[in-house]
């Protein structure tokens, strides 16, 4: 089996190791194609008005001047043109990647890239209180060959992708694994902090809304409260199929 390695918190962070550690208890074909510097909150986001470098820093490891998606189009259209993956792994990202932060994750847009080519693929992320401690990624370094292990030797639907969040806690204290539904948080309530640097600029930190609410539905953020490991499967048809039908109702007697 021939592994994919990407991220977007860059070449040489520490959850990539964390990322290589792991796929090497799965195979002994393992690449890396990763962008040259962090790319975090990028997105599905494509360079297209300067060139994308490609650098080489061994016979299977290479990073990108540019985003996480520019990385797998080049791993994918060019570097593994020839002897393509059979898995895509995104990550282990510093941070979770929950409800809709996967539509502003990089990491979570790398594996999206990987199934847009029909390459199944996985986003991995650690939830963390301490973005700044090596630590933290314990959980992820002792979960992770066992989680993926039957993600991978299941089929699949085209089109899906896999988003995984280990849990801010000790691997021994892990609650099991959660198959669970995205989850969404309230943005009316999102908090914009507004401070001064040591000019008298005034400058803006974002932070996250509160969780909002969903009665008798088991999220991704309700799994990390409990100190679970979350497993969403993700699709790319973005199709709204109820308001659809509603749609051609409405506008049927239109000519």
């Amino acid at each position: 089996m021939r592994i994919l390695l990407t991220n977007d918190d860059g070449y040489h962070a520490p959850g990539l190791k964390v990322l290589e550690d792991i796929a090497a208890e799965l195979s002994d074909d393992v690449w890396v194609v990763a962008p040259a510097e962090e790319q975090s909150g990028a997105g599905h986001s494509l360079t297209l008005t300067v060139p994308v470098r490609l650098r080489r820093h061994g016979e299977k490891r290479f990073s990108v001047l540019g985003t996480p998606t520019d990385s797998v189009m080049m791993a994918l259209g060019h570097v593994m043109k020839d002897n393509p993956p059979d898995i895509v792994l995104s990550g282990v990202n510093r941070g979770a990647n929950l409800a809709e932060d996967v539509t502003y994750s990089g990491t979570v847009s790398a594996a999206m890239e990987g199934t847009l080519y029909g390459i199944r693929s996985i986003a991995l992320s650690q939830a963390m209180t301490q973005l700044r401690s090596q630590s933290v990624f314990r959980t992820a370094a002792a979960w992770g060959a066992r989680v993926l292990r039957p993600l991978i030797e299941m089929e699949w639907e085209p089109g899906t992708l896999l988003n995984v969040n280990f849990p801010p806690v000790e691997p021994d204290d892990v609650q099991g694994v959660k198959v669970c539904e995205q989850g969404f948080r309230d943005y009316g309530e999102t908090a914009i902090e507004q401070r001064q640097d040591t000019r008298g600029v005034d400058y803006f930190w974002f932070g996250l809304g509160r969780e909002s609410p969903q009665p008798g539905h088991e999220t991704d953020l309700t799994a990390m409260r409990r100190g679970e490991i979350s497993v969403t499967p993700l699709h790319l048809d973005m199709t709204h199929y109820d308001t659809m039908y509603r749609l051609r109702d409405a506008l049927s007697d239109i000519s």
